[in-house]
């Protein structure tokens, strides 16, 4: 069972991870959907993210921890390592709207998926589940603390030696289930050159100046 592999155990109540895998394109109810088992399980993988690098770290500051904490558990890593797992082949979701396999739910089922565990199989299995089936198999942990992602920095320091205008502009601010999405657009000398989506607007800046990055050939390393 594809379920069964992927999670490293069998599960005991079956129903949580049905509904782990059902976004709300799919059914409009709310009881129906995994929004509520996302919300339970970003809560736990941000804890056991923590006590993770509070032991493997034990003479690094808060804030080093914390930014490689948001590093692990932002959006576009957990999406990359739920595409990674397979879980898009998982998820039901409405596969006539295409711009939802481009956006986050697949990284956001991941989430609920980690609820489900959680409701299922208690605190220490969840531990282990995020360690050893998430962490260490998709997520190289030493490169991204050796790796500077303050793309919106290096875009700044770009602009700023070349001589041109740029700006960081809110282009839209809606809903995604129960949380606010900010959608930051990067404007070059007036023209918005790229945009990216967050849960905060630092968020969605940083994703916004990657992309900017990208479009403009500017060197991430």
């Amino acid at each position: 069972m594809q379920l069964e592999h992927m999670l490293g155990f069998r599960p005991n109540h079956l129903p949580y991870y049905q509904l782990a895998l059902m976004h709300r394109s799919k059914i409009e109810e709310l009881a129906q959907n995994n929004e509520r088992l996302e919300f339970l399980g970003d809560a736990m993988l941000g804890a056991i993210v923590a006590e993770y690098l509070f032991k493997k770290y034990p003479y690094q500051p808060e804030g080093y921890l914390t930014e490689l904490r948001s590093r692990i558990v932002r959006r576009e890593t957990l999406n990359n390592v739920a595409m990674r797992m397979g879980l898009q082949k998982m998820v039901q979701y409405n596969q006539n709207d295409r711009g939802l396999s481009r956006s986050h739910i697949f990284g956001n089922a991941l989430e609920a998926l980690i609820g489900a565990v959680y409701l299922d199989q208690g605190f220490a299995r969840t531990r282990s589940f995020i360690l050893k089936q998430l962490i260490k198999p998709y997520i190289d942990i030493e490169l991204l603390a050796e790796t500077d992602t303050n793309y919106k920095n290096k875009l700044l320091s770009w602009a700023q030696r070349a001589g041109h205008e740029l700006s960081f502009e809110t282009l839209d601010e809606s809903m995604e289930g129960s949380r606010k999405l900010f959608t930051i657009g990067i404007a070059l000398n007036g023209e918005v050159i790229a945009q990216g989506s967050g849960y905060n607007k630092k968020e969605a800046g940083q994703v916004a100046a990657q992309k900017a990055l990208e479009v403009l050939k500017i060197s991430g390393s």
